[in-house]
């Protein structure tokens, strides 16, 4: 710590000031930042020369386009699978399921990491491997999610068919689970890609508050009884709002 320059401090303390001010004049930077009126003229000058700010016919300041563009390789750089992997293996270690991590893929989610369960049972999904958005919690977590627009237009063309036991092929009963779904922050399924299989999933966000993916865990159904249920749904929503905040979600409204 000894090390750290204060001049950057101060620059920091400035940027700060605008993850909760869009625009700010001269004055309400010095007025609250505390910090002198010269040195403020000075580092303010000097982040607009290098792109960090920028300053508007009315004299008022924003944060530079150079953000938006750091923004975007960031975004670009953090690989979900690298963010979530610590976070699954946890989540694997509690549980001892199965944990599944997916994306979507067009009308598929698609499974990009897995944690194979500690018991003896051998469950058929793998890395790679891709399922309907309507069948199975992992793939319909994301569904629900979506935007209402891209939901509705998905609903609209699909065709719905069976693929185990409990796979839900009706649209309206569909609907409702979906719409039950954001408003828990979960979904549960049973025999819906393989007999016997249960499985949770939680949706996991990105900073803009858009589904970038999900996290389940799965097993036999004899584990996944109701009353078994709450303290695995509350691992399994813990775990995607930790994923969550990796890239910058904020927001706890879709994980009550």
């Amino acid at each position: 710590m000894r090390s750290i320059n204060k001049t950057v401090v101060k620059s920091m303390d400035i940027l700060n000031l605008f993850l909760t001010h869009s625009k700010l004049s001269f004055n309400e930077i010095v007025q609250f930042s505390g910090i002198p009126r010269t040195s403020i003229y000075r580092m303010v000058i000097s982040l607009e020369e290098m792109g960090l700010l920028d300053k508007d016919d009315n004299g008022e300041y924003s944060l530079g386009l150079l953000f938006l563009q750091f923004g975007h390789l960031v975004a670009e750089r953090l690989d979900i699978r690298q963010v979530a992997l610590p976070i699954m293996q946890k989540l694997h270690d509690r549980v001892g399921e199965s944990v599944n991590l997916s994306v979507q893929d067009g009308e598929e989610a698609f499974y990009v990491e897995r944690l194979n369960t500690n018991q003896y049972v051998r469950l058929h999904m793998s890395i790679g491997q891709r399922t309907p958005l309507y069948a199975g919690a992992c793939s319909r977590v994301i569904l629900a999610f979506l935007p209402h627009d891209k939901r509705e237009k998905y609903l609209e063309k699909i065709v719905m068919k069976p693929i185990a036991p409990g796979t839900i092929t009706d649209k309206e009963k569909l609907r409702l689970i979906l719409e039950e779904s954001q408003q828990i922050g979960y979904t549960v399924s049973h025999s819906e890609l393989e007999n016997y299989i249960a499985e949770i999933a939680a949706p996991i966000f990105n900073y803009k508050g858009h589904v970038i993916a999900s996290i389940s865990i799965e097993g036999l159904e004899m584990n996944y009884q109701k009353m078994m249920l709450p303290p695995l749904i509350e691992k399994v929503k813990n775990a995607a709002f930790e994923i969550s905040q990796k890239f910058g979600y904020t927001q706890t409204m879709s994980y009550r």
